[in-house]
């Protein structure tokens, strides 16, 4: 199972809006190197939902329910999307602060390349994480 995260600014569309739709899809994202990670994701892979723009910090968990398909935002027919499914959300919020002053999260792709938006977590990085949020690994 591979792990994730993906980042949504919360005006945009929120962690209790994911929460209220139960399952939703992934979409919008034009970034090739994101859309990549988007196509690499499987059913059950698990993902960090992480709140950008504002707040910038994970907030939940969710959890790939379908993998990718086309977008039908994306005119080209370039891009694509996976569906999510809430699972749940963190006790105990994990700030991009925090992430950024941990030694053993500094090299965290969140860290590394800021903007994109559909980024890869170590299975390291997902246990040290669920251990700081509260969570189960």
């Amino acid at each position: 199972m591979a792990r994730w995260l993906v980042k949504s600014e919360p005006f945009k569309y929120s962690w209790e809006r994911m929460v209220a739709d139960g399952t939703t899809h992934w979409d919008g994202v034009r970034n090739h190197q994101a859309s990549n990670n988007l196509k690499a994701m499987k059913i059950g892979d698990r993902a960090f939902f992480y709140h950008s723009n504002e707040g910038l910090e994970i907030v939940g968990v969710v959890e790939i329910a379908r993998e990718y398909y086309p977008d039908p935002s994306d005119e080209a027919g370039r891009f694509g999307m996976v569906d999510v499914r809430a699972v749940a959300p963190v006790k105990t919020p994990v700030t991009l602060k925090q992430i950024k002053a941990d030694p053993l999260l500094q090299t965290m792709a969140l860290v590394r390349q800021s903007r994109l938006s559909v980024c890869p977590v170590t299975d390291e990085e997902w246990a040290h994480i669920c251990a700081l949020a509260g969570v189960e690994a």
